[in-house]
């Protein structure tokens, strides 16, 4: 994984990790979260993957699409919120 630039200072991301059809996320409480095309959407992938190498607004990304995402336990797939 990656360190998340977190540009604005205000990020719980701490690192990333970026497949063809995926974005693993590290928490900087250690909760690691997978979210793939199959799980949350290509749409969604994608943008994220934009956001993480960008360094910034993925969290607010995530809390916007997949707020109950973090509050799960780890292994439960996130629900994109449209």
């Amino acid at each position: 994984m990656q360190p998340y630039k977190n540009s604005g200072n205000l990020s719980w991301i701490s690192a990333f990790e970026i497949g063809e059809d995926y974005i693993k996320i590290q928490f900087i409480d250690g909760f690691v979260c997978l979210y793939t095309n199959n799980n949350a959407g290509s749409k969604h992938i994608e943008k994220m993957k934009e956001l993480a190498v960008a360094g910034r607004g993925l969290y607010n990304y995530i809390n916007r699409h997949f707020k109950e995402t973090y509050m799960k336990k780890p292994g439960t797939p996130p629900t994109p919120k449209e």
